[in-house]
């Protein structure tokens, strides 16, 4: 499951975890008692339909939102137990996001975006690293207007891996580009996740790109419905959809 040399030490432990939405009189179930772990070092895909909760998951586990019932441990650390102000500073030192939009700045350059988080978070990169280690070292000084949409959410990586995450969290990282260039940005993820060591989980529902994780989640009404390992781990330049 994990690359070689990776102890299969477990990271998020989520136990029960449901989710409901009041919409007036309406009660909407979003998660219905998740199940799942986390392991270090390993790339996971959390594979399913719009609207089958993938998202609602991702947020609980960002300390983006709070589950109506269940228990989220990261690292022996309690989530649920968390006030705002704890969460906060899990979400700032240890958890980095990605979008399918990618939440730059206009205003600002792609070393300036990147800045934002390397001023506030403790044993940060450098911008110029953390964009280099996407490969955007000759962009550093262009307006997000001035980029592709795939140098932006390289961009946006670079923002989301320069606090050093131990989590990398990624909502449909791919979801707003043509294929050719979603590899690119999947080559860059998965080069971060091999060389940071981060535990990093992917939702989408192009099941194409389930072959480049160790595990492949599968996800629908709420609920963990399958989950496999893949033996190998295919290149995200073999991928195409």
């Amino acid at each position: 499951m994990n690359h070689p040399g990776v102890p299969a030490a477990p990271v998020f432990q989520a136990r029960g975890i449901t989710k409901v939405y009041l919409m007036g009189e309406v009660r909407v179930e979003a998660l219905r008692g998740v199940d799942l772990i986390l392991y270090s070092g390993e790339l996971a895909v959390l594979l399913g339909a719009s609207g089958s909760g993938k998202s609602t998951l991702l947020n609980i586990l960002g300390g983006l939102d709070s589950p109506t019932a269940g228990q989220i441990i990261f690292d022996g650390l309690d989530l649920t137990r968390l006030d705002e102000r704890g969460l906060t500073a899990f979400r700032r030192q240890t958890v980095g996001f990605v979008f399918q939009f990618y939440n730059l700045i206009p205003s600002l350059t792609a070393r300036e975006n990147v800045a934002i988080v390397t001023e506030i978070a403790q044993d940060a990169m450098t911008p110029e690293a953390a964009l280099e280690l996407v490969g955007l070292s000759r962009r550093m000084d262009h307006f997000p207007a001035q980029l592709s949409g795939g140098e932006q959410q390289r961009v946006a990586i670079a923002r989301a891996v320069a606090k050093r995450p131990r989590v990398l969290l990624c909502d449909e990282p791919t979801g707003a580009l043509d294929s050719s260039t979603g590899v690119v940005v999947l080559e860059v993820l998965e080069r971060i996740n091999r060389d940071l060591g981060a535990a990093t989980v992917v939702i989408t529902h192009n099941a194409v790109i389930a072959d480049m994780a160790d595990r492949v989640i599968q996800f629908g009404d709420g609920r963990i419905l399958a989950e496999r390992t893949n033996p190998v781990r295919r290149s995200p330049r073999d991928l195409s959809w």
